[in-house]
């Protein structure tokens, strides 16, 4: 007997999707209805400014499997997806984009990938795509940045479709923009039977994409982020303190190196005092900037040491409105 109330719950994130809003639920509740899961869909309002919730306002009167959460305003993609993992009751959590460019006909493959396969995480790979080259060729070399820095065999981190045994959603906080390597965290939380499936990638039927060039910006960015905080999130001490220690040994070595040299030439080759004066030399205010480097560093690991003993994690994500709680 499972301990979830519910076979599945289906997280979808939107922002301004109003048009397919109706066909996707109703698509969604015949997958359902057809292989006899109980289910969920969280519907996660992203601060919407058409339609969009006066529409899942309506679902939920004709369905109450549906659950609705509305953001005073848009927060982003992880967002949406950390608030509804915290609101998801299903043994397998199902992610999609509410765009209907993914196919819900997809969900009995990842779930029974999930149940019956033991995979932590299963991620889409949509890989005959209906996109520009622009956004294509940039996604490609992420996903190569991706696997080559995380050590994950997936050719498309990027794809919202995605299944997740229900433990490994309530252990990661998602939030910026890292939804996009929501396997990386999984991994370095101990989840590491990772899956892919190939699935259809639907071109786009109704309005237009909400993401703009700045994600090839970010993407990179958002990828270091997550290697390293996901190394030295619990112990920074070990970064800043290495580095710390680094550069003050260097420049402290340096110093004696260029005080001892001046001692030498004074007291033991007779030279003249004034010769080689050290404070003169360049040399020895790049070794003071060393050490003064090292100690900042050293304060900085002992202030991130003392900021997680006392952090306290907290929702600053402003709901409006929330529907079948």
């Amino acid at each position: 007997m499972s301990n979830y109330p519910k076979d599945i719950s289906v997280v979808i994130p939107l922002y301004n999707e109003d048009e397919s809003l109706p066909e996707l639920e109703i698509w969604i509740r015949e997958v359902m209805l057809k292989h006899g899961f109980s289910y969920e869909v969280i519907f996660v309002d992203d601060g919407s400014t058409d339609n969009s919730w006066n529409v899942i306002e309506k679902l939920a009167a004709q369905n109450s499997n549906i659950h609705a959460i509305r953001f005073n305003r848009n927060y982003g993609k992880s967002a949406g997806l950390n608030v509804g993992f915290k609101a998801a009751k299903g043994e397998v959590v199902i992610t999609m984009d509410a765009d209907l460019q993914d196919s819900p006909d997809e969900i009995p493959a990842l779930y029974k990938m999930i149940k019956e396969d033991g995979y932590h995480l299963v991620s889409g790979w949509k890989k005959k795509r209906y996109d520009p080259l622009s956004k294509t060729i940039p996604t490609k070399l992420y996903n190569a940045a991706a696997r080559f820095m995380s050590g994950i065999q997936l050719n498309d981190f990027n794809c919202g479709l995605k299944a997740y045994q229900n433990r490994v959603i309530k252990s990661v906080d998602v939030y910026g923009e890292m939804h996009r390597y929501i396997p990386v965290i999984a991994k370095w939380n101990g989840f590491t039977k990772i899956g892919e499936k190939v699935v259809e990638h639907r071109a786009r039927k109704y309005g237009h994409t909400k993401f703009g060039l700045e994600r090839f910006i970010y993407g990179p960015l958002d990828l270091l982020s997550i290697s390293f905080v996901s190394k030295f999130k619990k112990s920074p001490m070990h970064f800043f303190g290495s580095m710390g220690a680094l550069s003050f040994l260097v420049g402290l070595g340096s110093t004696i190196y260029l005080i001892g040299d001046k001692l030498y030439h004074i007291y033991i080759s007779g030279g003249n005092r004034f010769h080689r004066d050290v404070v003169n030399n360049t040399w020895f205010y790049l070794a003071l900037t060393a050490i003064i480097i090292g100690v900042q560093l050293f304060l900085a690991g002992f202030l991130g040491e003392m900021m997680i003993q006392h952090s306290d994690k907290k929702n600053d994500y402003l709901v409006s409105e929330e529907i079948g709680v």
